[in-house]
């Protein structure tokens, strides 16, 4: 047991290895060219996430630079690439909202811990517990509240904090769309950004599918505004440099205030991290994900970004398929993927800053769109009535209320129907007695327990149990136990109840194939005790039914003599 628990605190599975590189030039040269790519596409999405999570632009970039690096050297896939993304840009919003751009830093900091932590205590695996219909459901949601909050952009108007996004979308449009002074031309301008960066990402891909159609969208529609002196906002001035590393201050009121939000960044972490490094082994042949190790590494991602000034980081999907689909096959393009973007801080800020805006609201309404195909949701939909509720549910919730809120909901919703299935999968059927029928049979009532027989099925299934041996004259209960795959306390104390009542009726109970799983559980609340004598306890068939029999076959001897007398 001592060696167990060493082994389970052993941490060195969880660090970099030699291993974790295959240098050979044939994959050198795929890994440098998956960088190049992925990090071009990772650049306006960058800018993109942290104009709209509240921090600014220059924190999406330098997430993208520092997370990049550290989720790559340390994570547990061999293609993931990590950074600022629309799910946790989400969740900011309303904290940068609530407590200020200041807390920026000390939420990812403890963010980036608490994701550490459950790396460390082995609890990757646990993501493999939340059901699709939770995950597409919750998807769906964060891709319509990405959308909404990009809609006071589009329409070239600032975000109102502290609202619902869809009520600050409507808002917005009303706003924009209400007769004013010279607001009509701005409007057609950030409009007109909007559908021009929405055309090419639809257009380009069929045409041209090598080009990186976001970084060219942006591209064309910053050289237009250029060019026209459009009225468009931009993003503005941006460093040129990567910031000193810098500790947060720590009060205890801050901890006090923020631990809510560092949760729910951090499970938000875990959660997208996981999935998109589970969905990238799946692409390809890059090796298996090691999921605690993930954790880990987008624990110390989140760390070293927020002391950098960044915000939250979590494993990109979109852009880890972009990095496999362009042949990557070791972590040394996710770390060229950042240094792309490094040399763009570097190098480039100046045209950089003079993005509209309204560019990045395209992109990233168009990314919204893409987040789940159509075929998806058709497939989830005509499923099962149980998981389409279960999915628009988590759906709703996530765009009404709050993320973790809808994950919470959403896995009770997913629960619920689960307990409902298997407990109406948990039945008791009357069977014939085997072989040729002997005089007394009918006095002997055969039964068989399938299923799981636990505090959703116990209640049902003894009821109609006992209903049947009130129906006829049944001297011996024969119950059949070896079908049963689940017993739990309230399901194992509800059969000692039955048969405490059986025998005070005078009906003599005999248990038949017990599982050895279940033994233990059922002398514990007390069944065995309840029979009449030990001897009413079989492994097989046939010598429970003999010694039903002999019950039976003695019972009316006693009653002949009774007669007789």
């Amino acid at each position: 047991m001592r060696r167990g628990l060493l082994a389970r605190f052993d941490l060195r599975d969880l660090l970099p290895a030699r291993a974790d590189y295959d240098l050979r030039p044939r994959t050198f040269r795929s890994d440098l060219l998956a960088g190049v790519t992925v990090g071009v596409v990772a650049l306006p999405l960058a800018l993109a996430f942290g104009a709209s999570s509240g921090v600014g632009p220059a924190a999406g970039l330098v997430t993208a630079v520092v997370a990049g690096v550290v989720a790559a050297v340390f994570g547990g896939s061999n293609v993931q690439v990590s950074g600022p993304t629309g799910a946790m840009a989400v969740v900011l919003a309303p904290i940068v909202a609530q407590y200020g751009l200041g807390s920026v830093a000390l939420v990812t900091l403890l963010g980036g811990v608490l994701v550490l932590a459950l790396g460390a205590l082995r609890l990757g695996r646990v993501v493999t517990y939340i059901p699709w219909p939770v995950v597409e459901g919750f998807t769906l949601g964060i891709a319509c509240i990405i959308f909404l909050q990009q809609v006071p952009a589009a329409v070239g108007l600032p975000a109102e904090t502290g609202l619902n996004p869809l009520v600050a979308g409507f808002r917005a449009v009303a706003e924009a769309f209400s007769p004013s002074d010279g607001g009509q031309l701005a409007l057609l301008w950030t409009l007109g950004c909007v559908g021009v960066v929405a055309v090419v990402l639809l257009v380009l891909p069929r045409v041209a599918s090598a080009l990186p159609a976001s970084l060219v969208a942006v591209a064309l529609v910053t050289v237009l505004a250029e060019v026209t002196d459009a009225p468009v906002a931009r993003i503005g001035v941006l460093p040129d440099s990567l910031p000193v590393p810098l500790l947060p201050g720590v009060s205890g009121d801050s901890l006090r205030d923020l631990v809510g939000a560092a949760v729910a960044v951090a499970a938000l972490a875990a959660i997208e991290s996981l999935l998109s490094a589970r969905v990238a082994a799946t692409m390809a042949d890059t090796g298996v994900y090691h999921p605690d190790r993930e954790l880990v590494g987008q624990g110390l991602a989140s760390v070293a970004s927020g002391l950098f000034g960044g915000m939250p980081a979590t494993g990109a999907i979109a852009r880890t398929a972009v990095n496999v689909r362009s042949g990557a096959r070791t972590r040394l393009a996710a770390v060229v993927h950042a240094l792309v973007v490094l040399a763009v801080i570097y190098l480039a800020t100046g045209p950089v800053s003079r993005i509209p805006l309204a560019a990045l609201a395209g992109v990233l309404m168009v990314t919204a769109f893409r987040m789940i195909p159509a075929v998806t949701i058709r497939a989830v939909l005509t499923s099962t009535r149980a998981d389409a509720v279960v999915f628009c549910v988590t759906a709703v919730i996530t765009v009404a209320f709050d993320l973790i809120e809808a994950v919470q909901i959403g896995l009770l919703a997913a629960a619920f129907f689960a307990l409902r299935s298997v407990a109406k999968a948990s039945s008791v059927h009357r069977e014939p007695l085997p072989g040729v029928a002997q005089p007394g049979d009918e006095r002997i009532a055969l039964f068989r327990l399938d299923g799981a027989l636990f505090f959703g099925a116990s209640d049902r299934v003894f009821a109609e149990l006992s209903a049947i041996t009130r129906d006829g004259p049944v001297e011996v209960v024969l119950l059949r136990l070896s079908h049963l795959r689940v017993v739990d306390a309230t399901g194992a104390r509800a059969l000692a109840q039955l048969v405490e009542e059986l025998e005070r009726r005078g009906v003599t109970v005999l248990l038949k194939g017990i599982p050895e799983r279940n033994r233990k559980l059922l002398v514990a609340v007390g069944v065995l005790a309840e029979l009449r004598h030990e001897n009413h306890l079989f492994t097989t068939l046939e010598p429970a039914i003999e010694h039903a029999r002999s019950h039976v076959h003695r019972a009316a001897a006693a009653r002949a003599e009774l007669t007789a007398g």
